[in-house]
């Protein structure tokens, strides 16, 4: 197994009402899952090869809940990554070298029955964790647009969190709204459902906890 590690950054918007019930052991509230996440890696690596500065994207289907499988893919991989960096970056982003289950991306390969070619291209990443604010754009294929939950009353910005101590994609997750459009093989449409803004610290053993 070749050793990585990744710090970095993520937005995900999937079909789920602000929280999210798979981040609570439940059922997803529509019966299925659909999802477009993107990820800037701010430092990395994959044995000797550097992974700083590049972008990951993706966008997952599933027709139930995502334990049940049956789920489809596309990965998309920053166009300027070198092919040993596209190499590193698709075995992390498929689940291999690492421990089994111990990453979302371990678990979401597995449950993955009908993966399409990546697809090498410039990926728009804008990403204020903090901020509960986003933006994921990958021409002809994904937008994204994620900001934080408004106040019903005032309009006023409102404040959540998820602390998920044995998780194993982040210890700590801002919660915000997000809406997603995508075109290619894999078409998925979300108006403001859960966003989900973190901090990432990975390795193939999981979540790095301080």
């Amino acid at each position: 197994m070749t050793s990585w590690e990744i710090k970095g950054r993520e937005l995900v918007n999937c079909t789920c009402e602000y929280g999210c019930n798979c981040q609570f052991n439940a059922l997803p509230d529509k019966g299925h899952c659909h999802a477009v996440a993107g990820i800037q890696i701010d430092e990395g690596r994959h044995g000797e090869t550097v992974l700083n500065g590049l972008r990951i994207a993706a966008i997952f289907k599933w027709p139930g809940p995502i334990h049940e499988g049956n789920g489809e893919v596309v990965a998309f991989v920053d166009k300027s990554a070198d092919e040993s960096q596209r190499e590193a970056l698709l075995r992390i982003m498929t689940g291999q070298d690492t421990d089994p289950f111990a990453t979302m991306f371990a678990v979401y390969a597995s449950t993955v029955t009908k993966m399409y070619d990546p697809v090498f291209a410039t990926i728009e990443l804008d990403l204020d964790i903090d901020g509960r604010r986003g933006r994921i754009f990958v021409e002809d294929y994904i937008e994204t647009q994620g900001e934080p939950i408004r106040n019903k009353v005032t309009g006023a910005d409102a404040r959540a969190q998820i602390v998920l101590p044995e998780g194993f994609e982040y210890a700590v997750a801002e919660i915000g709204s997000a809406s997603s459009r995508t075109r290619g093989p894999v078409q998925v449409e979300m108006k403001d459902s859960y966003g989900q803004f973190a901090n990432l610290h990975l390795n193939n053993h999981g979540v790095v906890r301080a």
